[in-house]
């Protein structure tokens, strides 16, 4: 959820600088809750649910990437390496492979 955001405008540069701020404390208590409920006892191999990511961090993800959100398979593969890093284990609800 945003909870601050923040616009500078660089005379020198002639842009535009946007700071967001979000808090990310009820996406880590949903995964939290998720995981002690379903955690690796989920069912089935087809379909598991990995984690819960906050939208603005998947967005920042892409942008670092300097890739487009209607480029599915890239998006993929870029959440996939992120949330199998270790970095983001607060929003994994089954901590397996995929």
């Amino acid at each position: 959820m945003k909870i601050k955001e923040e616009w500078k405008y660089d005379l020198d540069k002639n842009s535009v600088q946007i700071k967001k701020v979000h808090d990310t404390s009820g996406i880590e208590h949903r995964a939290r809750v998720l995981r002690d409920t379903i955690g690796e006892e989920q069912k089935g191999s087809e379909h598991k649910l990995v984690g819960t990511i906050p939208t603005a961090l998947i967005a920042q993800w892409i942008q670092e990437a300097g890739i487009d959100w209607s480029d599915n398979m890239a998006v993929q593969e870029v959440v996939k390496r992120k949330i199998l890093s270790g970095e983001f284990d607060k929003f994994r609800v089954w901590k397996g492979k995929y």
